[in-house]
């Protein structure tokens, strides 16, 4: 369910700092002040001298439950998100910090004892994994998995909460973390099964938009009745059963890989019969690496034989109904490993087969750190199927990576948070790729950034054909940042990429040498340009800032071309911008 943000009657008692807009902004020169327009759909806390503001509940309450927003922070401003009114999730500007701490954008809030020696009153508090925040004015997207604390029938905590799974802006930066009671903060120390979802409000400028919430409040099916067939061999597909002997067979009370076969390869088949407590869509997730799997529920094939993992959905009554599921294995190296996924109407996806069957890696990741300033050559994926094979990743001990395309002279991503995972480039033969660690900004399909064109609106240049594209090197400063140069369309071009001080953003300067007429750089182009003042650009719904620093006189253009926008600028000998994220 969406949380209706057209007025305010969602909440309980709503104090006076809170609001309903249609629009914010943020002024980077101004601390903890956000500029709201008229309309809904965007939740808004500005609390002042005069109004302190107080903390926002809904009225709803929640126990187990998926969560997941987009919030704005203003400058210097922090606030929190109170699952149950009780578990603190620490909102905050962190833009330009490196360092993380339980008080970071995305950190679980510290409990906190007074009776504790000095210093140490407050604890078990974490730290998000790594910074993957964004800067004041940006939205950011939130997700959270919580699982409420269980009582048993008298009332008597039998499990803590926890945070099954964090995600801010695309990364995970927490998993499993237990919650072993309330926050400091927290409206009481008494745990309960429910409680309101609740929102910082005496803090700091922060506003909200799309908050959804998924209870999940319903019981589990159960598997009962579970028998198995062991077949030696390779099997990648269902066989003929009656044309094989089995090597073993019997009963078990899980779904399991382990069941001490001798056979490196072979396929078990299980049996047996799934308990339905409430009728409805299920989707079933079989995970089965070096190996297939099969699953059929009530006589339905949800899940065909498919390699390494699978995933289906089926209408299912309320009772019990027959089950199978195939597991074969047979991929020498791979470890025999077999998980079952199941989900369903307000029930959270869960492991139904063996826990103790671990489906991690069996390959240690290749982490690339970036203290030491690395350059990094390899492939690099994009959304949409799209490989960049003359790649060229920098990485920044401020913790702001890019990816620069040698084929177009282009910035394809930019990322903040852990460098790049080297595992597919360096694993056994690899396939030369890598992949960002980060938080990204993807900026679309490569293209080049120095094009000629025929008139302001010609549509830009998709590829290097007749531009007489050239790279041709790159030479590091002092602090290891690459200044990159290519020939196009006759002209020399310089391209220095610099990570502004504390990581804030990047500033990318472009030199040009003998510009022929109508060469135009292309700053950005996506969905959605805003101009925001004194050269500012907000880009694709507050995603990121363009800051136009240095034309050399020429001005800049905001054009429509096929349905998207476009941020040029006619080449002069010298143009200046940053990317601000």
């Amino acid at each position: 369910m969406s949380i209706n943000l057209n007025d305010l009657s969602s909440f309980q008692s709503p104090g006076k700092s809170w609001q309903i807009a249609g629009d914010v902004t943020v002024d980077l020169d101004k601390p903890n002040k956000l500029n709201v327009s008229e309309g809904t759909g965007i939740l808004v806390n500005i609390p002042t001298k005069k109004n302190k503001g107080k903390d926002l509940f809904t009225d709803i309450e929640h126990g187990d439950v998926d969560l997941e927003l987009d919030y704005m922070m203003a400058k210097g401003s922090n606030s929190g998100i109170y699952l149950q009114g009780r578990y603190e999730l620490q909102l905050a500007d962190n833009w330009g910090a490196t360092g993380v701490s339980a008080s970071s954008n995305g950190g679980v809030y510290e409990r906190w004892d007074e009776s504790r020696p000095k210093g140490q009153q407050g604890y078990q508090g974490y730290a998000p994994r790594q910074n993957a925040g964004r800067a004041p004015g940006l939205w950011q997207h939130l997700k959270i998995s919580f699982q409420a604390p269980r009582f048993d029938a008298s009332g008597n905590k039998t499990e803590n909460a926890k945070l099954l799974r964090v995600e801010l802006n695309g990364v995970a930066i927490h998993e499993n973390i237990e919650l072993f009671g309330p926050t400091r903060g927290a409206t009481s120390n008494e745990e309960k099964a429910m409680g309101p979802l609740r929102l910082q409000g005496d803090h700091g400028a922060v506003a909200f938009r799309n908050i959804k919430v998924t209870h999940y409040n319903k019981p589990r099916p159960e598997l009962k009745n579970i028998s198995y067939i062991v077949y030696g061999g390779r099997y990648e597909q269902e066989p003929q059963y009656d044309s094989i002997p089995p090597e073993a067979e019997g009963t078990s009370g899980i779904l399991t890989s382990n069941l001490n076969t001798t056979a490196r390869r072979f396929l078990i088949r299980y049996t047996g019969t799934l308990v339905v407590k409430e009728a409805g869509e299920y989707t079933f997730n079989v995970e089965t690496p070096g190996g297939s799997g099969l699953v059929r529920v009530n006589k339905q094939e949800v899940v065909p034989m498919r390699a390494w993992n699978g995933k289906g959905t089926v209408a299912l009554p309320a009772g019990e109904v027959p089950f199978e599921l195939l597991y074969a294995k047979y991929m020498d190296w791979a470890q025999p490993a077999l998980a079952l996924r199941v989900s369903g109407p307000a029930l959270r996806e869960f492991l139904i087969s063996d826990k103790e069957v671990g489906l991690a890696d069996v390959v240690d990741p290749i982490i690339v750190d970036a203290q030491e300033r690395p350059i990094l050559r390899s492939f690099i994926d994009l959304p949409g199927d799209q490989r960049v094979t003359h790649a060229i990743s920098v990485g920044s001990p401020a913790e702001l990576h890019y990816t620069y395309d040698m084929d177009h002279g282009t910035i394809v991503q930019l990322w903040r948070g852990g460098f790049l995972d080297a595992t597919p480039m360096w694993h056994e033969r690899g396939d030369g790729s890598s992949r960002a660690l980060g938080s990204v900004q993807y900026f679309g399909k490569p293209a080049l950034t120095v094009a000629k064109l025929a008139s302001e609106q010609e549509a830009w240049t998709t590829d290097t054909t007749g531009s007489a594209y050239h790279p041709k090197s790159y030479k590091l400063n002092k602090k290891s940042e690459p200044t990159f140069s290519y020939e196009v369309n006759g002209a020399i071009v310089m391209d220095a990429i610099n990570v502004i001080e504390n990581g804030q953003g990047l500033r990318r300067e472009l030199i040009v040498q003998n510009p022929s007429a109508n060469l135009y750089v292309r700053l950005v182009e996506g969905n959605k340009i805003e101009e925001a003042g004194k050269g500012m650009y907000l880009i694709d719904d507050k995603s990121y800032y363009v800051r136009v620093e240095d034309t050399a006189g020429a001005k800049p253009v905001v054009r429509n071309v096929a349905g998207h926008q476009e941020l040029i600028v006619p080449v002069r000998e010298k143009l200046t911008y940053s990317i601000l994220f």
